[in-house]
């Protein structure tokens, strides 16, 4: 059984989203200084990973992510003064909105039929369906 797990997913005004796969690729290009090694440490294309920042950057009034195209020496990427504070923005609200939510997400876990599979195969191999019902 896997730990129950929940995610904050913030839908900006603009359309754009901010979620935990942008703020993981935002980690990485600060830990990395790079696009393409920071695509590769998430298992995504490096154009993937060039869209997701090109979104954040014109999500916001600022760009949390500065490029250096060409550079042969250095980094190709680094975060922001805006980009980190965005982080660290995010990963507070998500602290906080688990903390908030950990006694419901008790109820709700305890409430789970575990013999539910979500492909819909049970523990002993029987596919059911609702028809099966």
């Amino acid at each position: 059984m896997t730990t129950p797990r929940l995610s904050l997913r913030i839908d900006l005004p603009n359309g754009s989203r901010l979620g935990p796969g942008k703020i993981a690729l935002l980690e990485a290009v600060q830990r990395r200084r790079s696009i393409s090694a920071a695509a590769r440490d998430l298992d995504m294309s490096y154009r993937r990973a060039w869209l997701l920042i090109d979104d954040v950057n014109r999500a916001f009034s600022e760009p949390a992510v500065a490029t250096f195209p060409g550079r042969s020496q250095g980094s190709g990427a680094e975060l922001t003064p805006f980009g980190e504070r965005l982080i660290a923005i995010y990963r507070t609200a998500e602290r906080r909105c688990k903390k908030a939510a950990a006694g419901s997400i008790e109820e709700i876990v305890a409430a789970t039929d575990v013999a539910y599979e979500r492909d819909g195969a049970t523990r002993t191999g029987k596919k059911t369906s609702a028809r099966d019902a």
